[in-house]
């Protein structure tokens, strides 16, 4: 069973920099592609940004430029850089992977970013 175990999230002020983290109980390399999702309460779920394998990283017009995914095989651990952060950033943030050794996209917890204004 995939474990997918995020932190990082917390409050913070509008214009500040969060970073969170995805800790994998399986190498990265096990996985198509690993990614974050957010979900605000009351709308849809949005695909912030994914890393493929092999590629480059992908983001949300919304984010891009503000936002960057990284990883460290090492730790198998999957990071989502947030700079210059606005209240309509606040959301649930959620860690997935998918593909590779994985039959279906396995998603963590959650972990909640609050951005006041």
């Amino acid at each position: 069973q995939v474990q997918l175990v995020e932190s990082g999230g917390g409050l913070v002020q509008a214009g500040g920099s969060l970073r969170l983290s995805c800790a994998a109980s399986l190498s990265i390399f096990s996985f198509n592609a690993m990614g974050w999702y957010r979900q605000a309460p009351g709308k849809q779920r949005e695909l912030v940004a994914y890393m493929p394998s092999a590629g480059s990283p992908n983001y949300a017009d919304s984010v891009k430029g503000r936002f960057t995914i990284s990883n460290d095989n090492a730790r198998n651990t999957v990071y989502l850089q947030m700079n210059s952060l606005k209240p309509e950033d606040s959301a649930v943030y959620i860690c997935y992977a998918r593909g590779g050794r994985l039959l279906v996209e396995v998603r963590g917890q959650g972990t909640l970013v609050t951005v006041s204004s």
